[in-house]
């Protein structure tokens, strides 16, 4: 017990709460439980009196007009966890009526059951052994109700001439028991929430409290603790390379890494993020390497994993390389960028498809300016630009490049040209008029000039793409060479992104960490 903090205590407290709360709400309170609601009691005076009133004001009972009736729908449910039998309510075995409802100051003249929440409850409510009025009470049968089920009773009532007129009637009295159920088995009245219950909200007050208490305790720990690394940290020098458009994501991931573990590096060079093809064909080969000087040090081949390199690609490799073992990372969405100057925000697929295939070569055929387009594209081997020719191209691909250099394409006529990397992409469109290029969309966000092209209507959101709406996306992935040690850099800055805090830097890019969609080992849309 010495060795017990009060921080534990804290710790084992905010658990014992929420167990306790479903012990006794699954375990206790909602073992077998039948309820009840009053959904409407509402009268109808004076409907002579109102021009609207229509039948109201014809209700009769035995041929005599009601004085000052009043309507009451009611609700009963199986509230509890378990199934209800007819068996199961308190009344002699030869009684047929399961709950008697009674209305003080005033008698019913008429009912319906208005509602089952299945079909298969209608039965029990015919014949003499079904719903009925008894000295102008309600009589209801012995329902069998699974969990969750319920029925509405709506019943038109009178007012007793004993009754003093003006004042408000009390509630109805419902009276019910159930064997074995909780606080002696009574019927209980049941609330609509908008929010909590009151036990649920003194629940929620305590977590509340011991969540504050636990950041108090976090806040005042001493330096050393501050400071503590992550679970994952190890040593050594990791080497990135791979998609430009998953670069910035990375890279800020990679720093708060090597701020935590100081005993690591991740250098980060437009060099080695030059493309998803250029990524892979790099890890392969460093791979190999590797291979060859363990197979000649050994004297036998080599097989294990590269523990030091990943390599980050749009979309999956292709068949081939073998020992390139996949690990998605993230969603990410990508979005044609226009030059403000060509007067487009919006195309539909066919456009895109009609302007990528040289039969649209002016902006104004699609209702924008009088602008020449000129495509800016990424190099072969670009996952964003393959993304672009399998998801929204149909599988085409671009036309022949026209111009070696960006900045030397003839501005009058149409054309296209490659760029290196994204940021010089978009770089290239912000600048150039009539210019279309193609990037993720978290990029896009950040450059001047440029707008957003909405693909027939559709913005570039997860949301879209869910929906089967939005085509330009594509899954993120980490490539390992072989299966690198689970002690290595690169197995532990891996976790780090997929499963620890590195993630949280890939939403502020415009990627969806793969542990946040629906099917994340999938990590692709659902649509």
């Amino acid at each position: 017990m010495n060795g017990f903090s009060w921080e534990s205590w804290v710790a084992a407290l905010g658990l014992a709460i929420p167990v306790g709360a479903a012990l006794w709400e699954f375990g206790f309170a909602g073992r077998k439980r039948l309820g009840y609601r009053v959904q409407m009691d509402t009268t109808a005076k004076n409907a002579d009196t109102h021009p609207h009133a229509g039948v109201l004001r014809q209700m009769q009972q035995d041929n005599t007009s009601l004085v000052d009736p009043s309507f009451v729908l009611l609700r009963i449910q199986n509230s509890g966890w378990t199934h209800i039998d007819a068996h199961d309510y308190v009344v002699r075995d030869d009684d047929q009526v399961g709950i008697r409802i009674t209305f003080p100051g005033r008698r019913v003249d008429g009912m319906v059951v208005t509602e089952y929440s299945h079909d298969y409850l209608g039965p029990c409510f015919e014949g003499a052994a079904g719903l009925r009025m008894n000295n102008g009470n309600i009589e209801l049968p012995r329902v069998p109700l699974n969990r969750g089920t319920h029925y509405k009773v709506l019943a038109v009532l009178e007012r007793d001439p004993r009754f003093p007129a003006g004042q408000d009637f009390p509630d109805p009295d419902v009276v019910a028991g159930i064997k074995g159920g909780v606080r002696g088995g009574r019927i209980k009245k049941t609330e609509s929430h908008t929010f909590a219950s009151k036990p649920v909200m003194v629940f929620i007050a305590l977590l509340v409290l011991i969540a504050a208490a636990q950041s108090f305790t976090s806040f005042t720990r001493d330096d050393a603790s501050a400071q503590a690394a992550p679970v994952d940290c190890a040593e050594g020098t990791l080497r990135l390379s791979g998609s430009t458009a998953f670069k910035d994501a990375v890279a800020e991931a990679a720093k708060r890494y090597v701020k935590k573990c100081t005993g690591a590096e991740i250098p980060i060079s437009d060099d080695t993020f030059n493309g998803s093809v250029a990524g892979l064909d790099s890890l392969a080969a460093a791979g190999k390497k590797a291979s060859t000087s363990t197979a000649k040090e050994a004297g036998k081949p080599g097989g294990g994993g590269l523990p030091d390199r990943l390599a980050f690609t749009d979309g999956a490799k292709g068949d081939g390389r073998p020992q390139l073992l996949p690990r998605p990372v993230a969603l990410s969405l990508f979005t044609l960028s226009v030059n403000k100057d060509a007067g487009v925000q919006d195309l539909s697929l066919k456009q895109v498809r009609q302007i990528y295939a040289g039969e649209i070569t002016n902006w104004s055929q699609v209702n924008g300016n009088d602008v020449p387009i000129h495509l800016v594209s990424r190099h072969p081997g670009s996952g964003t630009r393959s993304t672009l020719v399998k998801q929204v191209l149909g599988g085409k691909e671009l036309l022949e490049v026209t111009s070696g250099d960006c900045a030397a394409m003839d501005k009058t006529k149409p054309g296209r040209c490659e760029v290196r990397e994204t940021g010089i992409l978009l770089d290239t469109v912000g600048s150039m008029p009539g210019a279309l290029g193609h990037s993720e969309a978290g990029a896009a966000l950040t450059h001047e000039g440029i707008h957003q092209v909405r693909i027939a209507g559709y913005p570039a959101t997860v949301e879209g793409a869910d929906a089967g709406a939005y085509p330009y996306w594509q899954t993120e992935f980490a490539y390992t060479y072989g299966e690198p040690p689970a002690d290595s850099i690169a197995a532990g800055f891996l976790r780090y992104l997929t499963e620890g805090a590195g993630k949280d830097s890939l939403p502020a890019h415009g990627h969806r960490p793969c542990s946040e969609l629906e099917k994340p080992l999938l990590c692709r849309p659902v649509g």
